[in-house]
């Protein structure tokens, strides 16, 4: 190996949901010692499509069950990792709508359902803050 190898950069590759309930809420969660809420979601493994990741994580974390042929494709999001410092997070997003409870299991630690047009005054990971809850709400101005 030569010194001049090309360092990959710090990217982990997430599937994640914006889940929605039918009052238009959407579902946040926080990992067991964090202080940012975020998407549910988690690492895409090396052998699996992303909307099979998304369903694995959500059953891990939250107890959710979901047909994947169910998860409206949003597109591909990067923004700095919450969690991990120097880290890049890569998010393909997914959207569905649950009209079932969910309990937070695995890492998760806490669940909250909030209005996305605000940010409930909560500590957001900046993938939610800036990418995700701005393009969903821009979504429904469109609609409107």
């Amino acid at each position: 190996m030569t010194s001049a190898s090309v360092v990959a950069p710090n990217l982990i590759r997430i599937a994640a949901a914006l889940l929605l309930n039918a009052e238009g809420q959407t579902l946040l969660v926080r990992k067991r010692g964090t202080t940012a809420f975020m998407q549910p979601g988690g690492k895409i493994e090396a052998h699996e499509l992303p909307v099979h990741a998304l369903a694995r994580e959500l059953e891990e974390e939250l107890g959710l069950r979901i047909d994947p042929a169910q998860a409206c494709f949003l597109g591909q999001f990067s923004a700095p990792a919450a969690n991990e410092p120097g880290f890049v997070v890569q998010a393909e997003i997914f959207q569905l709508t649950i009209n079932t409870d969910v309990m937070p299991a695995a890492e998760i630690e806490e669940v909250i359902w909030i209005d996305p047009a605000t940010d409930a005054g909560l500590v957001l990971a900046p993938l939610t803050r800036d990418l995700i809850l701005p393009f969903y709400r821009s979504s429904l101005t469109a609609l409107a």
